[in-house]
């Protein structure tokens, strides 16, 4: 299901990018696809978690994909060879960009509700080894569906890939109507102000989760590169559509390497350490991709950026899992979409704005450097957790210690806990 979702996103998401900036040629253009998905993405996040946790998940995930689906098809059909004989490229723009403002919306609603069907068919010990394997089937989509998309695009045009699209998704909704019921573990007893207020005050109060989902945040919006790719591969590297494709997938290429990697050697040892130094490499990897211009090089710089994200990825999904209670995982995996779901998009506005201000080279270089005094204020304020275990993150009088300032539990060791 997520397999073929992500591929059919993840081609639609390269196609999209190109098309408008082939059509527009203006890189705030490539700004609003990230605004105009994020808006509803984030808008809808909290309701979303609140209907995930009171909903039967099989119906509420066919509803979602099947929004996904209708938008996709639209798109299709406004890029059909002779459509502006009868709508104009503004009306066309303006169609694509509803139908992004609507697949937000739906993904409002999707994080938290695919969140709470995998508690339902993986067992708590598994999870870090399941967070692995999902994350390494969601990055080998990632990876083929861009390049699919690029090649597509460059040999046979924005059409024929938009079918290779819609069938993709296609395969995704009917992989959803083979899923078991799965009925709510949750019936809301209080008004749906005080119900979305729980989840948003678990997550405030949880240091380690509050600090792992803000440095996501604000390395992803000041870090990220996707959007400005094109301007990279059409302007500035010189390598077309299939070009664009091949950098659009390289970073995914270096997320599934790293993630099969981190089967046998996981990075949660100790995961706050670890997930530090992650974003720093991710900082870094932006900045060298943003210096370089040698088509090979930058396609060096995005393997390795793919590569340290997945990292953080992997740790922050984990420990997610491991403190969120199950009958608050829809409320809490959407405040993750708000920080985290939504990071891309707001991020891929960022880039988009500041390209146009400073020029597609500076944009880069200042938004890596930014990552990297996010993780130092972050490793400032964070130190205490540093060297704890995943051992000691279960331990729930250990994590309360962390949050509550005391210094009493801190002094315990591995030995203790166990």
């Amino acid at each position: 299901m997520r397999f073929f979702l992500t591929l059919g996103y993840t081609m639609q998401g390269v196609i999209i990018g190109y098309y408008i900036y082939q059509l527009t040629n203006d890189p705030l253009a490539l700004a609003m696809i990230g605004l105009v998905e994020a808006i509803p993405s984030i808008g809808i996040a909290l309701y979303g978690g609140y209907v995930a946790d009171k909903s039967e998940k099989k119906g509420l995930l066919l509803k979602i994909f099947g929004v996904m689906w209708v938008c996709s098809v639209i798109m299709l059909l406004v890029t059909l060879p002779g459509i502006h004989q009868y709508i104009n490229y503004h009306l066309a723009l303006i169609i694509i960009y509803v139908m992004i403002f609507c697949i937000g919306l739906a993904r409002g609603f999707y994080g938290p509700t695919a969140f709470s069907v995998m508690t339902h068919i993986i067992p708590r010990e598994l999870y870090p080894n399941s967070s692995t394997w999902n994350s390494s089937t969601y990055q080998t989509a990632a990876v083929i569906g861009p390049m699919i998309g690029g090649v597509l695009y460059a040999y046979a045009g924005i059409t024929p890939t938009f079918i290779v699209v819609v069938i993709f998704i296609s395969i995704a909704l009917f992989a959803i109507t083979q899923l078991n019921r799965h009925e709510a573990e949750y019936i809301p007893k209080e008004s749906i102000k005080d119900s979305l207020k729980e989840g948003i005050s678990f997550v405030w109060n949880s240091r380690m989760m509050l600090g792992a989902l803000s440095l996501d945040l604000f390395s992803v919006l000041f870090g990220g590169v996707v959007a400005v790719l094109p301007i990279f591969a059409k302007d500035i590297l010189n390598v077309g559509a299939s070009g664009f494709g091949l950098m659009r997938s390289i970073d995914s290429i270096g997320a599934v390497l790293t993630m099969l990697a981190m089967t046998r050697y996981s990075p949660m040892g100790k995961p706050w350490r670890n997930l530090l130094i992650a974003v720093v490499g991710f900082g870094v990897s932006i900045i060298c991709f943003g210096l370089s211009k040698n088509f090979y090089w930058s396609l060096f710089f995005l393997f390795t950026l793919g590569a340290f994200d997945s990292i953080s990825v992997l740790i922050r999904s984990t420990i997610m899992q491991v403190l969120t209670p199950d009958k608050m995982r829809g409320r809490v995996s959407a405040v993750n979409s708000m920080f985290i779901g939504s990071s891309n998009e707001l991020g891929a506005a960022e880039s988009g704005a500041m390209a146009k201000l400073l020029g597609a080279v500076p944009s880069v270089i200042v938004g890596g450097s930014i990552t990297l005094g996010v993780v130092f204020t972050t490793w400032l304020k964070t130190k205490k957790l540093v060297p704890m275990t995943l051992n000691e993150i279960n331990q729930p009088e250990i994590i309360e210690a962390i949050d509550s300032d005391s210094d009493e539990v801190l002094v315990t060791t591995p030995k203790d806990v166990e």
